[in-house]
């Protein structure tokens, strides 16, 4: 893994930018955080950048065009598809649960209400794969 991780929050609700912004510098404070607020924006990000991210955190309501369809886009397309993709969504309904893991999702989580879990919950993740998780090489 790359020292200097690239990370490409996709989420348009602000507050929820700031939480994940502080959850990922507390572990990873080098890392590269880039935020697009729609689901346009961000298939235009992933196709016109010049390093791939190491991880995508998507947020599934989104305006324009919705996380699901981005992870589909995201997963059809050989060049983003290995790329790990973590859904974080208020939703706890298994059918968004399901269909993003149908979709290839590599984790689903559920936004927590306490801040310091959701925190917490995004350190975790983050800590695992982008330190823990083998994955193949970028092209």
């Amino acid at each position: 893994m790359n020292p200097t991780p690239e990370i490409l929050i996709v989420e348009d609700n602000p507050g929820d930018v700031l939480l994940y912004e502080r959850a990922l510098r507390a572990r990873r404070p080098e890392a590269r955080l880039h935020v697009v607020t729609d689901g346009d924006a961000a298939l235009a990000f992933l196709r016109s950048c010049a390093r791939l991210p190491d991880l995508v955190l998507l947020d599934l309501n989104l305006p324009r065009r919705d996380g699901r369809e981005v992870l589909a886009e995201m997963k059809m397309d050989p060049v983003l598809a290995p790329i790990p993709v973590l859904v974080i969504s208020s939703s706890e309904a298994e059918s968004d649960i399901s269909r993003s893991y149908q979709l290839s999702a590599n984790c689903f989580l559920t936004k927590p209400l306490n801040l310091d879990e959701l925190v917490r919950t995004l350190e975790l993740a983050a800590e695992f794969w982008l330190t823990v998780a083998r994955l193949p090489e970028k092209p």
